[in-house]
């Protein structure tokens, strides 16, 4: 993990700490309960190794820590970054993306075959 830039007032530093012992006890709690394998590739991970695998939040709420790890998932740095790319991108594109957009009335290409024969 990246080492946090250095808070600069005291309630920064007091939520910074607050946050990194909030992590590390679901982290510690989440690589007891589970094998060392991402949830989504199926990679296997070991020692010095062991800090790519990250605890996804199933919900995304990061606050939600049940005891029995249910709404924990062990993922890669790349899957885990993957899984948070799609709920971005499934927020701007919406539920419905396309559905509702105008309707293509016209073929953009439809002359073209008698242009490219008009030559021969």
């Amino acid at each position: 993990m990246p080492t946090p830039a250095k808070p600069t007032s005291k309630v920064d530093q007091l939520l910074a700490e607050a946050q990194q012992r909030r992590e590390s006890s679901y982290r510690e709690k989440a690589l007891k309960m589970y094998p060392w394998i991402c949830g989504r590739c199926g990679r296997e991970f070991s020692g010095k190794r062991l800090s790519e695998l990250t605890v996804h939040h199933r919900d995304h709420n990061h606050d939600n820590n049940p005891e029995d790890g249910s709404n924990w998932e062990l993922l890669c740095l790349y899957c885990h970054d993957n899984e948070h790319q799609r709920q971005v991108d499934a927020h701007y594109q919406g539920n419905d993306a396309g559905a509702s957009g105008p309707k293509v009335t016209h073929k953009a290409l439809a002359g073209l075959a008698a242009l490219l024969n008009k030559d021969s």
